[in-house]
């Protein structure tokens, strides 16, 4: 169930067996969606688009060797119902038992990751779902589109882009999809406000020669060029 409009509420996250319930107060959203992340080094290997590197507890994700034990074949979008500062709190709380690899900032699509490509974060409520994607959180909340702003769909895009590159995963909605439909899940998230067809739009209008030049593409197909790695090492 979601909150009724305009009365955010914290979204529960769901690990691959249980779902845990919280709640939390909306803060203004000018001063939340800007409010700094902690300063963290950049994750080993380098990362295009540029990501701070806010690591979750080891409770909230499982260690792995992704591609080797598990193929990486989906991006999972997801809205956070939290503010940017709190998610991140959240996935560095071991009680919380769910993260995602990464959270986009809406104000100006800054990105933290959270838990290293390779590795298993507990984003979709759907174990066999959960090894084999990548989860994006967005900040906001899906009954107010005004947190789903130009700069969180470019770089989340760009972000996607690079992944689906990485792995071969193709640039379209049966691989590319929301949280509502990973079976099993009683979310709806990232909901009616998110624009798919830009999404998507903007996910296939680039590729990667290296970390500091994106390339436009017209072909809608994989470029097959060199992209960064931010799975760690």
């Amino acid at each position: 169930m979601e909150p009724a409009p305009h009365r955010p509420a914290r979204r529960r996250l769901l690990t691959g067996a249980a779902a845990l319930a919280a709640s939390a107060a909306l803060t203004p959203l000018a001063a939340a969606s800007t409010a700094a992340a902690p300063h963290r080094h950049t994750p080993p290997g380098g990362a295009y688009p540029p990501v701070h590197w806010v690591p979750a507890n080891r409770a909230n994700f499982t260690a792995a060797d992704r591609p080797a034990r598990y193929p990486v074949e989906r991006v999972v979008v997801h809205v956070t119902q939290e503010t940017y500062p709190d998610t991140l709190k959240l996935f560095q709380d071991p009680a919380h038992k769910a993260a995602a690899h990464y959270v986009v900032r809406s104000a100006d699509g800054h990105i933290a990751q959270c838990v290293r490509e390779r590795d298993v974060a507990w984003h979709a409520g759907n174990w066999n779902y959960n090894t084999r994607s990548i989860g994006i959180e967005h900040e906001g909340w899906i009954d107010d589109p005004t947190w789903f702003t130009d700069p969180l769909y470019t770089q989340s895009a760009l972000l996607t882009a690079a992944i689906c590159d990485r792995y071969g995963i193709p640039r379209d909605r049966e691989h590319i999809i929301g949280h509502v439909e990973v079976p099993g899940t009683d979310h709806t998230d990232p909901g009616e406000f998110w624009d798919w067809a830009r999404y998507l739009q903007l996910v296939n209008e680039v590729s990667w020669q290296h970390p500091e030049d994106p390339v436009r593409r017209h072909d809608g197909r994989s470029a097959g060029v060199r992209i960064p790695d931010t799975s760690g090492s």
